[in-house]
């Protein structure tokens, strides 16, 4: 199964590799899938694809989840940028607790090894 998902998220249709990218998200921790999944959350041919895989992860409420979110908008063009931030709202800000999850995983990833997950998580309560 695992490997028809990663084989899903080189499909020339955007809707299986959003398909793909939402159901990945439940392996975020495997380091192969971990790099599909980066790959997706840049892809450059469909934003919905970024932007259904970025909820995915961040459904996962944890921190491997929004690292790999943080590490993708680190390096993202505007485009996709902007739809990462959109499921940052639409998955983490909806109500006080949600806030309150998110900071506590913000704090954790604030001493990440990598200083643009780090910048990123000590942004997004800036903001």
């Amino acid at each position: 199964m695992l490997s028809s998902l990663v084989g899903d998220a080189a499909s020339p249709s955007w809707s299986v590799r959003a398909a793909a990218g939402r159901r990945l998200a439940a392996y975020a921790e495997d380091a192969e899938v971990a790099a599909v999944l980066h790959r997706l959350l840049l892809d450059g041919q469909d934003t919905f694809v970024t932007q259904e895989t970025a909820e995915g992860l961040l459904e996962r409420w944890d921190v491997v989840g929004l690292r790999l979110v943080l590490a993708a908008d680190a390096v993202a063009d505007d485009d996709a940028g902007d739809h990462l931030h959109a499921a940052l709202l639409n998955v983490c800000r909806q109500s006080f607790e949600d806030e309150e999850r998110l900071e506590a995983l913000c704090t954790a990833l604030a001493s990440d090894t990598d200083p643009a997950v780090r910048a990123a998580a000590r942004r997004i309560f800036e903001a």
